[in-house]
């Protein structure tokens, strides 16, 4: 254990000394910030108004055209002349309504020197659509206060309910991101770091390294001190990343609100109101369900199902590094490896739609696709046994993973200039020791 221990400490020691673990300690932080910060400057300072000249030879639009953030100037001068002004960059378009039976809306045309891209396109053509909508709404007698009171805003409140009768108030949206998050955040590190093990036995094996090491530590001893010891690091860097990507994203949020001049002004300023209205409630939701889970159960099931997960697929990646004697020759084992990973992320989809159905709980309880499955789950509520069996599930599927992979790495990580194929491995995992 102690030897263990020593391979452990050499493991962490190395990585975080690295220049690469410093830079990515701080390079990840900034572009998580960034996806956050980017779009709001964009929003506020990205991108020109663009101003289209509108030639109406229907008359139906007059001068009540709203385009939005798009300028609108109307013209009654020939097409030829409009065309040409477009070209010499006077407007950035020209849209030409022709004579239009709002019944039977004909297409209207826009000419633009370069592609303007879909935003124009679509503020135009919602602009046309509403223009068309009121007239066709004065002509059969209704006005739009009347049929904005005929619509009606139901909101449907959902409710966990226990077998004492009492309700607790639940948010599906909250819990569907803080899920996903959980759950994405756990397959990118498992992958990241897996990669690393590999790479790391497969570059001490081409470098005999390894060769002196195991005259004193045994091979998997030496494998599972590798494991848990970039475990350890990814553990590091993950909470590293957490905590400055908070404190920039505070930080930002604060700068740019000081700027504007209103700190409202940061976040209405994203998108237009119906959809910041949309994001407004998608996030009081999420704030108020983060309120009624239980924090600390979902941050220990993140933990616990990031260590777990990583652990049983580490140990599979280390076997397939001291199979090989390079990164091109390990794709053929690679693949049968991640498919499970794989699978478990793409069908968080039907997850979502089904956190408590038939194959949300098999796929929370096979350890190959529990780490991410489960704490898509957790963020619903599970019960208690169903966590528990997965928690003991991936104990016993990390055990067992590390016992075969023991098996292959002792023999794979002497050998040298051998064409490895599953048949070997085989070969490899039924020799006696």
């Amino acid at each position: 254990m102690n030897k263990i221990g020593l391979v452990i400490a050499r493991e962490y020691l190395t990585r975080v000394k690295k220049k690469s673990f410093i830079i990515m300690s701080i390079v990840g932080p900034i572009l998580i910030a960034g996806l956050f910060v980017v779009p709001i400057l964009l929003s506020i300072y990205g991108g020109d108004t663009k101003t289209i000249v509108v030639k109406d030879e229907s008359g139906l639009f007059a001068q009540s055209f709203d385009g939005g953030d798009i300028e609108i100037e109307f013209s009654s001068l020939p097409d030829d002349s409009l065309k040409s002004q477009v070209l010499s960059e006077k407007y950035d378009g020209y849209l030409r309504i022709p004579q239009v039976d709002v019944d039977k809306p004909v297409d209207i045309e826009l000419s633009s020197k370069s592609n303007l891209g879909i935003d124009v396109s679509s503020d135009l053509r919602k602009a046309i659509r509403n223009e068309i909508e009121e007239i066709k709404l004065k002509r059969s007698g209704i006005d739009q206060a009347t049929l904005d009171n005929l619509k009606a805003d139901v909101d449907v409140k959902t409710f966990d309910l226990s077998k004492d009768g009492k309700t607790e108030e639940t948010s599906a949206g909250g819990a569907s991101m803080i899920g996903w998050i959980s759950a994405f955040l756990i397959y990118m590190f498992i992958f990241i770091y897996g990669a690393q093990i590999m790479r790391g036995v497969i570059e001490e094996k081409t470098s005999k390294v390894v060769e002196v090491v195991i005259s004193s530590v045994k091979p998997f001893q030496m494998m599972m001190g590798k494991v848990i010891g970039i475990a350890g690091v990814g553990l590091t860097q993950l909470v590293i990343w957490i905590v400055l990507s908070q404190l920039l994203i505070a930080g930002a949020t604060v700068v740019l609100g000081t700027t504007m001049g209103d700190p409202q002004a940061v976040t209405e300023s994203m998108s237009q109101p119906e959809v910041q209205e949309a994001q407004n409630q998608f996030m009081s939701e999420a704030m108020s369900t983060l309120d009624k889970m239980n924090l600390p159960l979902i941050i220990v099931s993140f933990l616990f199902f990031f260590l777990g997960g990583y652990l049983l697929y580490g140990s599979l990646f280390a076997a397939v590094g001291s199979a090989v004697d390079s990164d091109a020759d390990s794709q053929q084992f690679m693949l049968p490896v991640s498919i499970p990973l794989i699978l478990s992320i793409v069908m968080l989809g039907p997850i979502i739609n089904d956190p408590n159905g038939s194959l949300a709980f098999w796929m929370s309880i096979i350890p190959f696709t529990s780490p991410v499955i489960m704490m898509m789950r957790v963020a619903f509520g599970v019960p208690i046994w169903q966590l528990i069996l997965s928690m003991s599930l991936l104990i016993g599927g990390f055990i067992f993973t590390i016992w075969v992979a023991g098996r292959i790495y002792r023999v794979g990580i002497l050998m040298h200039g051998t064409k490895v194929n599953y048949k070997i491995l085989a070969k490899w995992f039924m020799t006696k020791q």
